[in-house]
């Protein structure tokens, strides 16, 4: 029984065909489709399918499509093999590298923290405003001073982007195998304040890099100049302004008895840390008794102190 077969490829026309570079062979064949039937269902005379060709292979120093004698064609496959189809190579121009896609997330990424430098003084007639300067403070004191409210409220009433660090919110952040002074002070609660104050003085570097200001408190003593001062200028910069906050023994007594927990100290401990304090009478940093001040009070003398220290930085 003979089967139909698809009618026989009409001639090429002008432009197109081997000689224009397009080739049969290039296209995949899709299935054969049976030819017009007669009326009543019989199919039509079968015609054997035409043999597709490659295109010619152009002459040498000749374009695909000059005129020119054709090459003659090449023989057919044997049977069972289809003609390998013939792509020319695509020419493209070179692609330029593809820059990296820009983060997306909103993250800003931190430019290395450098030691701050001193505060330059404003040019302007009156005091510099420290409300609108980018500073670096910190705010000395034993326990029961009032440091850590001070800190706070500073903070949050300025008119510049400004942090709080507190050395003790750091150096809890150990809970397993926290070191407490309290139980005895020996290497490992040394070395974890040690810890802390390299932490407190990357984070204010950090901060001070993008613009926004910040304030330490700790109770540095004046009898120990390497750890305590000297490794605050080491970890944070010159350009940190340290204030002494100083107010009676009875007071910090009475305050810290307000205190809880592992910041509140017995009586004997503050009274030794306030007479070790005394040492910075003398020393030529700013001192400010607020025994009979309150924070917002406190607040604004430290503005005042900060903006004479801006304007002639402490030798320290």
């Amino acid at each position: 029984m003979q089967h139909a077969v698809g009618s026989p490829l009409p001639p090429p026309r002008p432009g197109h065909g081997p000689d224009a570079g397009w080739s049969p062979a290039a296209h995949h064949p899709g299935p054969q489709h049976p030819g017009p039937h007669h009326q009543g269902g019989h199919p039509g005379p079968a015609h054997p399918p035409t043999p597709a060709h490659p295109p010619a292979a152009p002459q040498p120093g000749f374009a695909g499509g000059s005129a020119g004698p054709a090459a003659p064609p090449p023989p057919p496959p044997p049977p069972g093999h289809a003609p390998a189809a013939h792509h020319p190579a695509p020419q493209h121009p070179p692609v330029p590298p593809v820059p990296p896609a820009p983060d997306s997330t909103g993250h800003v990424r931190l430019p290395p923290g450098a030691p701050v430098a001193v505060p330059n003084p404003q040019p302007a007639a009156g005091a510099p405003d420290p409300a609108a300067t980018t500073l670096a403070v910190l705010l000395i004191g034993p326990a029961g001073a009032g440091k850590t409210s001070v800190a706070k409220y500073w903070a949050d009433h300025r008119r510049v982007p400004t942090a709080h660090i507190s050395l003790d919110d750091v150096r809890e952040w150990v809970r397993s195998g926290f070191a407490d002074p309290q139980t005895g002070w020996n290497d490992n609660s040394e070395a974890q304040y040690r810890l802390a104050r390299r932490t407190c003085g990357f984070a204010a570097r950090n901060f001070l890099a993008n613009g926004i200001s910040c304030i330490l408190d700790d109770a540095v003593f004046p009898d120990r100049p390497v750890v305590g001062l000297g490794g605050w200028k080491r970890h944070v910069g010159p350009g940190l302004l340290p204030v002494v906050l100083l107010p009676g023994l009875e007071i910090v007594l009475e305050r810290n008895a307000q205190r809880s927990g592992n910041r509140r100290l017995t009586d004997e401990e503050v009274a030794r840390i306030h007479g070790r304090m005394a040492g910075w009478y003398g020393s030529g940093l700013p001192i400010i008794d607020n025994s009979h001040m309150d924070v917002p009070s406190t607040a604004r003398v430290l503005d005042d102190v900060l903006a004479r220290a801006i304007a002639s930085p402490p030798q320290w």
